[in-house]
């Protein structure tokens, strides 16, 4: 039977640096990609054909995937927090839950507008499905959650590969609708990008998520993240600190196999959809273990050093995480696709990148001002007033 904490959950700041990390992290990786849209010019020369690669290379190896974790683990603590912070009222949060999710994914289908990459409606579609879990007991949710991470669809494909070599890849065929949306963003206006977003957006992020192990991912990490929140691993409290020292030991030991698994054994496996398969399974443990890395060196540094009051100015652009989400898209589609300014025609690999670390340094200025005049930032108070409308709740 499901009893609620006897503890308050007050604000978790480290939590705030996190999601700051992550998404400030995730920004980069859509710069760096032109918002999805791949369209870059050629190199001035060998050496910035080089150089664009190993930024590129550098880029996505230490971010893509990692900060996306991070942010999709810290979606699943914010649920366990506000579910639990009821339910020591006496009040039951689900159907309010499944509202605040009704309201995320319109805030997502506005985004698709501007951007085909959209997580919200993801996140609202997963954020539905972990619901049955919130008052499961530990034991369920962490079988669930184990069974989600060996991601099972590709656990089939493999089995199934290795009965028939003849199993064909799963696809979607995602890309041919992907193809669809880079020709509207080099040639279409802004209403053109808008009307194919509201058709095939959707479409678009669900297939691809599927295809590449990302819907099965999100529902686990939502999973993990309630896990940290009953065990209140983001407190300074008991010998938290302790366990993330080993937790960050642990998961250097499994980077050290997995990385170099994943680079091989896909290779070594000729039936391609076993190869396809198990390449998207070691990559997802690969990036797992690295978001451990950095979640439990971050709360470690956060607790136990002086890099706490350096780590603390982060914290605003993780409060403002929704605003800042949805701010960057529209910033990049305007300056990378042909509606807006069409920077795609000058912007290698690193001066993209250049450009996202611009726009995260403006928007934590942004979020230092906005957060100096108000408790939350303009998309987060909205999806909170909407979320407690017809409520006493303020």
């Amino acid at each position: 039977m499901y009893t609620p904490s006897t503890k308050p959950n007050s604000r978790i700041d480290v939590a705030d640096v996190l999601r700051g990390i992550a998404i400030g992290g995730i920004v980069l990786i859509h710069f760096i990609e032109q918002l999805n849209f791949y369209r870059f010019p050629e190199p001035s020369s060998p050496f910035m054909e080089w150089f664009n690669q190993a930024v590129w290379d550098t880029t996505f190896y230490l971010l893509a995937g990692k900060m996306y974790a991070i942010f999709s683990m810290l979606f699943g603590l914010s649920f366990f927090i506000q579910h639990d912070n009821q339910a020591q009222r006496g009040v039951d949060f689900r159907p309010r839950f499944v509202w605040r999710m009704v309201l995320l994914f319109m805030f997502g289908l506005f985004n698709t507008l501007f951007y085909n990459g959209d997580i919200l409606c993801i996140y609202a579609v997963c954020g539905v499905l972990i619901i049955p879990f919130i008052r499961a007991n530990d034991k369920v949710v962490t079988a669930v959650a184990i069974a989600l991470m060996l991601q099972p669809l590709e656990i089939y494909y493999i089995v199934k590969g290795l009965i028939d070599p003849t199993t064909q890849i799963f696809t979607l065929n995602s890309r041919e609708i992907f193809n669809e949306f880079i020709a509207t963003q080099g040639e279409g206006s802004w209403l053109d990008v808008a009307s194919l977003g509201m058709r095939k957006g959707l479409q678009l992020n669900f297939y691809w998520a599927l295809e590449h192990g990302r819907l099965i991912q999100t529902v686990f990490l939502f999973l993990f993240g309630i896990m940290l929140g009953r065990k209140r691993m983001f407190y300074d409290e008991g010998n938290n600190v302790q366990i993330w020292k080993r937790v960050v030991v642990g998961a250097l030991c499994a980077f050290a196999v997995l990385a170099p698994a994943y680079e091989l054994l896909p290779e070594m496996v000729e039936i391609p959809c076993v190869s396809k398969s198990l390449a998207t399974m070691l990559k997802m443990w690969r990036n797992l273990s690295m978001m451990l890395i950095i979640v439990g060196g971050v709360v470690v540094l956060f607790y136990r050093t002086k890099a706490h009051a350096v780590l603390m100015k982060i914290a605003p652009y993780g409060k403002m995480s929704l605003t800042n989400y949805l701010g960057q898209a529209i910033i990049g589609c305007f300056i990378f696709y042909h509606w807006g300014l069409g920077f795609y025609r000058f912007t290698g690999h690193a001066a993209a990148l250049l450009l996202g670390a611009v726009v995260v340094v403006a928007q934590w200025y942004f979020c230092r001002w906005w957060l100096s005049r108000h408790s939350h930032g303009p998309f987060e108070s909205l999806w909170r007033q909407l979320t407690w409308i017809n409520s006493k709740k303020e």
